[in-house]
């Protein structure tokens, strides 16, 4: 199990006044400075010991409010790994840790194989990109010279991870990126993936080969299945086997999928990226008409009508997975979704599904309530996440829902007054789960404790 991280202070509510709010302050800074190392943060000191793509990208958000030259940092420290092909790696490996620090660590995943990687030990595969909006966020939380010159270093890396999802990853041709890992989503145990994955050749057998870090330091029953992790290493193995090249992923690549999350995050980006490119004196027209196909593709591939909510596409078996995850409502981030398809999404996020109505002040689920495979303490498969639930929240602010915002966010607060800055978190009782001291909660709790709701949205808000 997890070692215990900072004591949550007894809060309910909005923070419960300006003393209690400032108790669960204090906790997030302490939770971010005890995971800080040296020029990054890890999530955590257990289960995370290196650096995560995004996670870096929402702990620079909230690290924006305290310490925003730490905040550059973080996200100068990322893309110092960025492969010379424009991918960010999901995982930046700390060499001063020891090989069985994390499982499956560098000499698993061999980037030095591939042609196009940095000098640094990095994973082969990629997270959703945030980044774009975090370092907008960051700048527009404190903006100054310095912070304009952090966004011009940074905006070459930026555009050229997005131009890399762009060219390498339209698999089917559509204007959307593949995923070509469950690890890519964010969402690593999402059903989503239960259809695609069993197509993955692979056998339980394979994991007593290796020793899962994962389980030494949290509940087995709270994490993925060996067998499900043989297949997550069995797709590492086939990427890696081709030195992470991405031609003709469709001939030979075993697990293809189109994700509503990692599209809607492309989308937001080139929004973001925009709005940087005006403070930098770039044309920001391009970024604009990106994020215009993004959107227009995303409705178009995965949006079902039937349904009223987004799904991801199997791309080897060209259909919609059933599956009615989370995943399904971040398309709400995108300040430019047709107001036909917003509100498909609230209605999808008040149902008995999700179980926010009539307010939603109860924390989003991961996974449908209603569904048969609905399990609220394994990982994504049910369990409430501050992620999901602050892209939601920005989405309900930008969409003209202020209302449904706000108690959402008193909503994650309480998580984290009532439980402590976790991994996770029950979504019905809201105990925490996983890691005890995890840097993208106290990050977002930040964020969420400065930030109002009324009146304020977008792309562009802080």
């Amino acid at each position: 199990m997890t070692a215990p991280g900072p004591a949550a202070p007894a809060v309910t509510g909005d923070g419960g006044g300006p003393a209690e709010a400032d108790q669960l302050r204090r906790l997030a800074v302490a939770t971010l400075d005890g995971n800080w190392e040296h020029d990054h943060t890890v999530p955590s000191r257990t289960l995370y010991p290196h650096q995560w793509s995004w996670d870096s990208a929402f702990i620079a958000i909230g690290l924006a409010h305290i310490r925003p030259e730490r905040a550059w940092q973080e996200l100068r420290t990322l893309f110092a790994a960025q492969w010379a092909d424009g991918r960010m790696p999901h995982i930046v490996f700390n060499p001063r840790l020891r090989v069985e620090a994390y499982f499956p660590g560098p000499e698993f995943w061999g980037s030095d194989r591939a042609d196009d990687a940095p000098a640094a030990a990095t994973s082969g595969i990629v997270q959703p990109p945030v980044h774009a909006l975090a370092a907008w966020l960051v700048h527009r939380r404190a903006p100054s010279a310095a912070s304009r010159a952090a966004l011009a270093e940074l905006y070459p890396a930026l555009v050229a991870q997005q131009r890399y999802l762009a060219e390498r990853r339209d698999v089917a041709g559509g204007g959307l990126a593949c995923v070509v890992h469950p690890w890519e989503s964010g969402l690593d145990n999402s059903p989503a993936w239960d259809e695609p994955m069993a197509a993955v050749p692979a056998d339980a057998a394979v994991m007593r080969a290796y020793t899962r870090h994962d389980t030494v330091h949290a509940d087995a029953a709270h994490r993925p299945t060996d067998l499900d992790y043989a297949r997550y290493l069995a797709m590492v193995e086939s990427y890696r086997e081709h030195r992470y090249r991405d031609d003709d992923l469709a001939r030979w690549h075993p697990f293809l999928v189109e994700c509503p999350l990692f599209n809607a995050a492309r989308g937001a980006a080139e929004h973001a990226l925009a709005d940087i490119a005006t403070v930098i004196g770039v044309d920001p027209a391009p970024h604009r008409d990106r994020a215009r196909r993004i959107t227009e593709a995303l409705v178009g591939r995965l949006f079902d009508p039937v349904t009223g909510t987004f799904q991801p596409r199997d791309v080897r078996a060209d259909r919609l997975v059933p599956a009615r995850t989370a995943l399904g409502l971040t398309p709400l981030i995108l300040p430019d979704l047709p107001p036909r398809q917003a509100a498909a999404v609230v209605t999808e996020a008040c149902s008995a599904r999700f179980g926010l109505a009539p307010r939603m002040d109860r924390p989003l689920p991961s996974h449908d309530r209603t569904a048969s495979d609905f399990e609220p303490l394994r990982y994504w498969r049910g369990p409430s996440w501050m992620n999901l639930n602050w892209l939601l929240w920005r989405g309900l602010r930008s969409h003209g829902r202020p209302d449904l915002a706000a108690g959402l966010r008193r909503s994650m607060i309480d998580l984290v007054a009532g439980a402590g800055c976790h991994e996770y978190f029950h979504p019905d009782t809201g105990a925490g789960l996983g890691s005890a001291a995890f840097g993208w909660t106290a990050a977002l709790l930040l964020d969420a404790l400065a930030s109002g709701d009324a009146g304020r949205g977008g792309a562009a808000e802080a």
